[in-house]
This record gives C-alpha cells, sequence and structure tokens, in this order.
C-alpha cells in the first residue's frame, strides 16, 4: 500500500529513534515535495493547559507529534466541518482548522479527547526520503480507524495496529522494546 494522506506509518520494531520507536505516524501529506504527518501514540506527561497557554481549561492529555517545530501545536479531530477550514484525511478524521473557534468549542464545553487531540510537534520527510525509508523497510504503510487514532489507549496502539497486519508481522508485536533486557 503506498503512502497517502489518511494513511499510518508503522515503525518496525527494530527502529530506536527516540522519536520513531514502536510510532503510529498518521499522514497528512505525501507527494513530490515530500512528506507530513503526527505521531498519534506518543502521550507527553503534562496536560493540555499545563503546556498551552492562550487557551480555556480543556482537561486532555498533549501528544509529541514529531521533531520539528515542536513549539507549534497541532490537532486532529473527529468534528468534520463543524471546525472551519479542517482537512479530511480519512473517513472521520480531520486535520487542524480554525483555531479560533476550537477556542471557543473547548469555552462552549462542546469538545472533549474523545473528539480532539492536539500534538506538539510533527514529523516530516524531504523530497523522497520517506520512499528510500519504506525501501529500507523501516515502516510499513497501513490504514486504522477513526477509533484507533482518536479514542485507543496511545500505549497500546502500536502493538494492537501490528496485530492487524497478519501473520508476516506477528512477530513484530511480541518482539520486547529492548531485545538486551529479555
Amino acid at each position: 500500500m503506498p503512502p497517502a494522506p489518511g494513511r499510518i506509518l508503522i515503525s518496525e520494531p527494530f527502529l530506536q529513534d527516540f522519536y520513531f520507536r514502536r510510532s503510529i505516524v498518521l499522514l497528512a501529506e505525501h507527494n513530490e515535495e515530500g512528506s507530513f504527518g503526527i505521531i498519534v501514540n506518543k502521550r507527553v506527561d503534562v496536560r493540555f493547559n499545563d503546556v498551552i497557554k492562550g487557551f480555556p481549561k480543556f482537561n486532555a492529555p498533549l501528544y509529541l507529534g514529531g521533531p520539528v517545530q515542536t513549539s507549534n501545536l497541532y490537532f486532529i479531530h473527529t468534528l468534520g466541518d463543524a471546525i472551519e477550514n479542517s482537512l479530511k484525511l480519512t473517513k472521520g478524521i480531520y486535520w487542524g482548522g480554525d483555531i479560533e473557534q476550537v477556542k471557543e468549542m473547548m469555552t462552549l464545553g462542546q469538545l472533549n479527547p474523545e473528539n480532539i487531540r492536539f500534538f506538539i510537534g510533527y514529523a516530516g520527510w524531504v523530497s523522497k526520503q520517506l520512499d528510500r525509508e519504506l525501501d529500507e523497510n523501516s515502516w510499513v504503510v497501513a490504514t486504522a480507524t477513526t477509533e484507533q487514532l482518536i479514542t485507543q489507549n496511545p500505549e497500546n496502539l502500536w502493538r494492537n495496529i501490528v496485530k492487524t497486519l497478519g501473520k508476516d508481522f506477528a512477530i513484530w508485536a511480541n518482539y520486547p522494546p529492548d531485545p538486551l533486557l529479555n
């Protein structure tokens, strides 16, 4: 399956990079100029309002979207056109939109962690870089459901999605995070 907006990248279990180890990346863009997405399964140990200032109180976790521009805030949601200027990535998942409208929806109690997730930073690849990494088998391209990307426990997401890939990838699901400690 080729990479495309709305598809996910699943890191192979031997990838030891701090950001991408056992990561699931939701692609927002993939074209001749490069690729762009967010890591959806790396929750950080702080709450949204502990880090993000200038927003109404919103009791939700914050996620590390990737190593690029970690001072910027990105978000995915399930609200579709309810947030203007959103970009549909796949069935039920939308990228970004009008941030002032998001703040207003927070104030009105119209948002919750089951319909929106916030990320600091993003994952990016220059032209053909992701294609080379796919050729090196660093990633597997797949699809994911809205439930997996928004509501499923992020700590188990990599393993749970790997289990859906079939018998060729069964060993990945049980591969220890650090084989030296096994």
